[in-house]
Parts: structure tokens; C-alpha cells; sequence
């Protein structure tokens, strides 16, 4: 009987569709770990997660099939077991899997049984529910093989452990919100350990895929609750953990307990590692942007310029008449504290020849936020131009606060690629720009500090589109708007429930519901960004365009 073991953790990043890729990322796990019992992978790591519709092309299946074997039958040259997430088609049905390779063939597989199907995971969408799983018994070890949202609920490892199991092993694609990677811990798999008396090895992937990113932050449990392993977060690792077996079971060996980001470096590290990944995956050469000299624009060209260094970050100032002097210099400020190149066009003559092509139609009605709503629209077609001219993304600078309540031009400042504030509320974005103008993140690529002048930090808010305008001209204090939103987003409250606990203005608040409600038009046609919170616009929050219900 098996007393001891060495099992590879593998925190990993993904290609999602590009199996051939996937499987030579895992051989070359395995070839630098020739010594080791058991190597795990995290959830669909073969196919990548989450596939979305991509899995329901037959060939996908076939593919993974195919490579799956090729896997397996390279484990006939004594070395080490894997675990492997995949797919698995039986007739019309297709069911996410992992298998146990190990002395050349496929020794077992186990399908999901707990499909989640809330915020951004819909995997009944494409997915059958697989039975409860057996254990399975490897080299005399009975193992019980969670996938994922299996363990974030008692009924599979209660199954398992009342079928015997010894280690609980759970492969996860478990995306990153905040405060995840504790809860994670010391709530859900904690609680799985206390229910079952049994270890158990949580492992996750990094990096970044469309709106989610992964933060890694796998772990091992001992049978008594105690931490015997704490990976990094947000990067690759590849953990060895040993293994005895003894008069209660199995224990294993203590190791590193890495210290994982508190806030709000975590919530810099996720754009960070999000936008670098959709940037270079999706073979851009660099990104554009335009620097205003507010914080919004200000941040981003700092995030970009660490995620890519500050060679591939162009910013342009885009200035009109309306464009103080102050703001002027900070753009400039900024830019060479970041050290990335900044462009400047004037719009002032795209402007003037709106204003004559549309005198005739225009005349005799007021001027209005139609003539601010050009401005915005005219940078936006510059900035696209230099887009489809010379390759780089059009990075957009919007964050939530604005994108909940519609202060945002649609085909204007919400024009581009990606954005990474896009689930950052304002006083989500001071906060981190205050962080960076004081700290340099882990994962940076332009290793500099500030980022930015502190006036950026400090002024007013404005989109400078008529004069001495100032954002709480027509918002709340950005504080107050922030909890209003909190509530009425992430918490689905009503009106009176914001009144209730924050004491508010009735009529504010409902001004705000109905500026939420009436904003899902721009939403539904904005540029993807990373999801940070619990209720992200797109993935977490589906509200249809169309609807009359309003709680205040």
C-alpha cells in the first residue's frame, strides 16, 4: 500500500480553444517533475475555461478526445499520473470531466455534478450534470475528485467521504472577485474539511480570459483545518507537496504560505493581468488611448503601461476650447511620469465644421448636451482612426459609477477594445490611483512611482464638454452615488432600502434607479472589461433594454 506521495500542484494559465497549445503546457509540467507521483491541473485545462458555445462544436469534443488519449499513452514511460480537466461527449451529451492518466491509459474519469449556473458561470447551458461521483482507488489511494462548484456545496464530499475517500482533490476554474481568495479558504473549502474530516488540495488558475480573470491562490487543507499550503496569487506556479500516510490518515508535509494581495493592490493586479492577456492573445501590438488629464484616463494609462510596459501604451490628448490649461498639464504630467508617448490633436476644427454642417438643422434651438455629446463622438473617431491605421487597441476609459447612470456617449468615450475600470466604481478608482501613485505593483512592467500628478487625484471631476463643468453639477457627491449604486447593483435593493439604511434624499435615489435602468441601451453595446465585483454589467447582471418596472 501506497505511505507516501509527491503531488504537483499546477496554478496555470489557459489558451481556451487551443487544445494543442493546452497539452504541450502540461507535458512540459510534467517533463520538469519526472519524480512525482500525481500532477493536477486545473478545471478544462485541456479545452480552457469557460469554453461558452465553443463547446458545443462536435470537433472540439473530437479534439479533446483525440489529445486526451495522446496524453494518457505518454504515461506509459513510468513517470508521473495526471489529472486532466477535459470534456466528455455520450451520444447527444456533453459533460465536463477530469481524468486520471497514469501507466499509459486512461484509468478513470469523473463527471461534474453540481453545474453552477448564476453570475458569470452557465454551464447547464452546455453542460449534463454528471451522477454523484465514485472515488477512485489509484495506486491504493482512494481519491474523491470534486470539480469545482462540487465543492463549493457539502453534498459531493459527503458522498465521497461516506464512500471512503482519503484526500479530496478539487480542480477549479474559479474566477476572481473581491475578497474571493479568503473566502475560498477559511469559508467554503474550510467547510468541506470540517464536514468530512478529511484533506483537501484546492487548485485554481491564473490569468486573464475576456471579462474574467483568474487569481490563482490554490491551497491544501490538512484533515484538521490547518493551512499546509498557500500558492501565490496571479501567477503561474508549480507547487510540490508531500504526502505520508499514517494512523489517521493522510497528512502532508507543511510548505510556503504565500501572502496574497490585500485590497486594493488585488484589484490593480486583476486589471493588470486582464488586460495584458486580452492585449497580447488577441495579437494587438500595443494600446491607444486618450488622456484627458482626469483620473479615469489617467489610471488606465498607468494599468496599460504595467500590463504591457510603456513602450506599447500611445496616449493623445484630445483638447478643445473647452479644455483648461490645467488639464493640458496634466495629460503631459502624466504621460512623462509613465513614460509613454503622448500625442496631441486639437478638435477644435472637427468641431467648428459639425457645427456648420449642422447649422441649418440646428438653428434656432438652444445648445444642449447634443454639441457635448459631438465632442466626445469626434475624439472618438480620432481615436479609432489611429486605431485602424497603425494597430494598437483603442483602450476606453469609462468606469462603473458613469456606466450605471448613462454618463457616457455611446460611439464616443465608450469607443474601443477593452476597459479595464469597467467594473470600478469611482471611489474604486481613487482609491487605486492612490495606491499606485504611492506603490509599484508585483506584477509591473514599467517599475516607476507616481504615475501621475497629485492634482489629477485631487481636482473636481469633469468632462470638460462646456464651461467650468463639473460631474456633481448633475450627480451626486461621487461618495454618496457610490452606495446608492452598491445597493441598487450588487445588492438588487430598492429604493427604499437605500433610504433606509443611508438616509438619502427619496427623490435622489430614484432619480438614480431610473438613470440605471434607462442606461442599458449604452451598456448592452460597451466594450468588455474585467469583472471585479459580484455584479458585473454583462456576465452577473442580464437586464432587459426594454422593461417599466421602477421601485421608487
Amino acid at each position: 500500500m501506497t505511505q507516501q506521495l509527491s503531488i504537483v500542484l499546477s496554478q496555470m494559465t489557459q489558451a481556451v480553444g487551443d487544445l494543442a497549445a493546452n497539452a504541450e503546457a502540461m507535458r512540459a509540467v510534467r517533463a520538469r517533475h519526472p519524480r512525482a507521483d500525481l500532477i493536477l491541473y486545473p478545471e478544462l485545462q485541456l479545452i480552457g475555461y469557460p469554453p461558452e458555445d465553443l463547446v458545443l462544436k462536435p470537433a472540439l469534443a473530437e479534439r479533446a478526445a483525440k489529445l486526451l488519449a495522446e496524453l494518457a499513452a505518454e504515461t506509459a514511460d513510468g513517470g508521473p499520473a495526471m489529472l486532466v480537466g477535459s470534456v466528455e461527449r455520450d451520444g447527444p451529451d456533453l459533460y465536463n470531466i477530469v481524468a486520471l492518466l497514469d501507466g499509459g491509459r486512461i484509468v478513470a474519469t469523473r463527471r461534474k455534478h453540481e453545474l453552477p449556473n448564476y453570475g458569470t458561470f452557465d454551464e447547464k447551458r452546455v453542460f449534463v450534470p454528471g451522477p454523484l461521483p465514485d472515488v477512485v482507488e489509484w495506486r491504493g489511494v482512494k481519491l474523491g475528485l470534486p470539480i469545482c462548484e462540487d465543492g463549493w456545496l457539502p453534498k459531493v464530499c459527503q458522498h465521497l467521504a461516506g464512500q471512503g475517500a482519503e484526500l479530496l482533490i478539487s480542480v477549479n476554474g474559479s474566477p476572481y472577485e473581491i475578497d474571493k481568495d479568503e473566502r475560498r479558504l477559511t469559508q467554503v473549502f474550510a467547510s468541506r474539511v470540517a464536514e468530512t474530516k478529511l484533506p483537501l488540495i484546492f487548485l485554481n488558475r491564473v490569468g486573464g480570459q475576456d471579462e474574467i480573470v483568474f487569481d490563482g491562490c490554490s491551497f491544501v487543507l490538512d484533515a484538521d483545518g490547518s493551512t499546509a499550503h498557500r500558492l501565490t496569487d496571479w501567477e503561474s506556479e508549480e507547487r510540490v507537496t508531500r504526502w505520508t500516510k499514517g494512523g489517521s490518515g493522510w497528512t502532508c508535509e507543511a510548505g510556503a504560505i504565500a501572502e496574497w494581495e490585500a485590497h486594493p493592490a488585488d484589484i490593480y493586479s486583476a486589471m493588470i493581468v486582464s488586460l495584458r492577456d486580452y492585449v497580447e492573445r488577441n495579437r494587438f501590438p500595443g494600446v491607444v488611448l486618450g488622456l484627458s488629464g482626469g483620473i479615469d484616463s489617467a489610471i488606465c494609462a498607468a494599468i496599460a503601461a504595467d500590463a504591457l510596459g510603456p513602450d506599447k501604451v500611445w496616449c493623445v490628448m484630445l483638447p478643445s476650447r473647452f479644455t483648461s490649461a490645467a488639464s493640458l498639464d496634466d495629460a503631459a504630467g502624466c504621460a512623462a511620469m509613465i513614460g509613454c508617448r503622448l500625442d496631441t490633436i486639437p478638435i477644435v476644427p472637427a468641431v467648428e465644421a459639425f457645427d456648420a454642417m449642422l447649422a441649418g438643422s440646428f438653428a434656432d434651438v438652444e445648445v444642449d448636451i447634443t454639441e457635448e455629446n459631438v465632442q466626445s463622438r469626434i475624439r472618438g473617431v480620432t481615436l479609432m482612426a489611429l486605431s485602424n491605421k497603425f494597430g494598437p487597441m483603442l483602450l476606453t476609459t469609462g468606469n462603473k459609477s458613469e456606466m450605471s447612470v448613462g454618463y457616457a456617449t455611446i460611439y464616443g468615450d465608450m469607443a474601443g477594445g477593452y476597459n479595464p475600470l469597467k467594473d470600478a466604481y469611482k471611489m474604486t478608482v481613487f482609491a487605486v490611483a492612490k495606491w499606485r501613485n504611492e506603490n509599484v505593483p508585483r506584477l509591473s512592467r514599467n517599475p516607476v512611482t507616481p504615475v501621475m500628478p497629485d492634482t489629477i487625484i485631487t481636482k473636481p471631476p469633469s468632462a470638460e464638454l462646456r464651461p467650468d463643468q463639473k460631474d456633481e453639477d448633475s450627480l451626486p457627491p461621487y461618495a454618496d452615488l457610490d452606495r446608492m449604486l452598491h445597493m441598487l447593483v450588487e445588492e438588487e435593493a430598492s429604493v427604499d432600502d437605500v433610504v433606509a439604511r443611508y438616509g438619502f434624499d427619496r427623490d435622489a435615489v430614484a432619480r438614480i434607479e431610473r438613470l440605471l435602468m434607462l442606461a442599458e441601451y449604452k451598456r448592452r453595446q460597451a466594450p468588455p472589461g474585467v469583472k471585479l465585483s459580484t455584479r458585473n454589467f454583462g456576465r452577473d447582471r442580464r437586464y432587459p433594454i426594454t422593461h417599466g418596472f421602477r421601485t421608487g
